[in-house]
């Protein structure tokens, strides 16, 4: 379970950075940061905070109000990035997840502070320190619970979207792609919210 350890290596303020989005074919990345003011109700928070990917649909939403009023209480803060299919197919996929990070941290609004992102790169973003944390969301909570703002928040999106575009069963599959979702692009083509970028819709623009 994600704790509070590595959290309270560093002194100062510390933002938990993870994105959700990398893989799909269509819809933005979205990163979240967050920002825990103290670190002492552990046995409340282990209670609802995980890696997203290891919460049932249900689970999450559960989490996500469990964080909304822990951001209520001022216990928490966190902030939102996101960058655009544009963006992504401009930058590549790992250039726009930073941007979308950067994004988040921006909107903090302060100069001094340690990162600790999900993942093995690094933003080198103005002079923020930041350490690099493979499987962050299964060791932070600070890290985990960004991890299910991101997928709630992007989750959302995808569902709103899918209502125009209903063909795609962006509401069930969140923009990744399914045998159903590749057939319905080969079928009528992509929207301005696919990745032009990424396979098969790359070849099948190329093809045509």
């Amino acid at each position: 379970m994600p704790n509070f350890d590595i959290e309270k290596n560093f002194f100062g303020t510390v933002i938990g950075l993870d994105e959700v989005g990398r893989g799909p074919l269509a819809g933005p990345v979205v990163s979240c940061g967050c920002h825990f003011k103290n670190y002492n109700e552990l046995i409340e928070y282990e209670k609802y905070i995980n890696d997203s990917k290891k919460l049932s649909s249900k689970k999450k939403i559960l989490s996500f109000k469990f964080l909304q009023k822990l951001k209520n209480k001022k216990i928490l803060e966190y902030k939102l990035g996101i960058a655009t299919v544009e963006e992504i197919d401009t930058l590549n996929i790992l250039e726009a997840t930073k941007l979308s990070m950067k994004r988040a941290i921006d909107k903090f609004k302060i100069n001094n502070a340690t990162l600790i992102i999900d993942g093995n790169f690094s933003l080198n973003h103005k002079k923020f320190k930041e350490k690099s944390i493979a499987k962050g969301d299964q060791l932070s909570l600070s890290i985990a619970a960004a991890s299910i703002i991101a997928k709630v928040h992007r989750d959302r999106l995808m569902s709103f979207l899918s209502k125009k575009f209903y063909q795609f069963d962006w509401d069930k599959n969140a923009g990744y792609g399914t045998k159903k979702h590749i057939q319905e692009i080969i079928r009528i083509g992509p929207t301005n919210y696919h990745r032009k970028s990424f396979e098969p819709i790359k070849s099948l623009i190329h093809n045509k």
